[in-house]
């Protein structure tokens, strides 16, 4: 008898919280108070959009979040996290996950708070829903079309294979790309 279907939400289609948009978004400078609203869109057309205040001071840091979950008022308080960076220049953002305790740099939105993925049961990526076989074929046909854009990419016009007399980088990467699709064949991929 076959296993159910589970249909799991997946991290994909999630709307999510990331700190590279919020550093991109000058949200993390150095002691500041700001605030704002983060919307979401698919496609052009608007899914969601959340209220936001940040507060960086050497005391304490932390974003106040304010949205509608099902047409109830959500408001809570996520910790946030620096540590020095190992260059010496700056600080690393990170979130402290309520439910979990976490340090992480994404907070998902699967259900009605914004959590670390690791807070979610049933959660899964798109590519952990693939059978087996089908990520074997998308590794294949991966491999396939590097191998023809890389002969499109070396035999294009002013491509340097050299550079002083020693072969370029790019050209290297290009060839091992060359090298690793050699053995597969479109009829075999067909055939499978």
């Amino acid at each position: 008898m076959p296993k159910p279907h589970t249909f799991p939400t997946l991290f994909d289609e999630c709307k999510k919280l990331t700190i590279s948009d919020l550093k991109r978004w000058n949200y993390l400078k150095p002691n500041q108070n700001l605030n704002g609203v983060i919307t979401w869109s698919r496609g052009g057309e608007k899914t969601g959009s959340i209220s936001i205040e940040t507060y960086t001071s050497p005391e304490e840091n932390y974003i106040n979040l304010n949205y509608r979950s099902n047409g109830t008022p959500i408001n809570y308080r996520v910790q946030l996290v620096s540590i020095p960076s190992n260059l010496g220049k700056g600080a690393i953002w990170f979130f402290r996950c309520q439910r979990t305790g976490r340090k992480c740099r994404k907070l998902y939105l699967a259900d009605t708070y914004l959590f670390h993925r690791k807070a979610f049961k049933n959660c899964m990526y798109d590519c952990q829903t693939q059978s087996h076989k089908n990520r074997i074929l998308l590794r294949l046909f991966d491999r396939l079309t590097k191998k023809e854009n890389a002969y499109k990419a070396l035999y294009s016009k002013h491509f340097k294979k050299q550079y002083n007399g020693k072969p370029t980088r790019r050209y290297l990467k290009l060839l091992s790309q060359i090298k690793n699709g050699e053995g597969i064949s479109e009829t075999a991929l067909l055939m499978s």
